[in-house]
């Protein structure tokens, strides 16, 4: 018997015990983590949704600048290098009834917000939701 305690006194490693909490942490840390970084990214979506249409205002002032208050502006005439503005492909754009400056409006929608919050600019450049 006590050549066998020998034996097994040199042994080294873990419990199944051990492995089993060790695994169980894990699990209640993921659960916890993944729906809070779904959350982040989402909000990430809704702010590059915000940022392009703050940029689309500020390319269609300069647009406006150059060709008149009147002239329609959208994102299809002022995506090039003239302007700085780059349309993005995830981003979903639908205009006003008018596009000139006294009555330019916008909205944006984020094609992978889960959510599907659309964002609107208005004459001003205030941005709402």
């Amino acid at each position: 018997m006590l050549a066998k305690f020998r034996r097994v006194q040199g042994e080294k490693g873990f419990t199944l015990i051990e492995l089993l909490i060790v695994i169980a942490i894990i699990g209640i840390l993921a659960a916890i983590a993944i729906p809070q970084f779904s959350a982040y990214k989402n909000r990430a979506y809704q702010s590059d949704t915000k940022a392009h249409l703050h940029n689309l205002f500020l390319a269609c002032k300069a647009y406006w600048a150059d060709n008149g208050a009147a002239a329609a502006c959208s994102s299809a005439a002022v995506d090039d290098a003239t302007y700085g503005y780059t349309t993005s492909s995830k981003i979903t754009y639908t205009a006003g009834a008018g596009a000139g400056e006294g009555d330019f409006a916008v909205s944006a929608l984020h094609g992978d917000d889960v959510s599907s919050t659309a964002y609107s600019i208005d004459v001003n450049g205030a941005i709402t939701p």
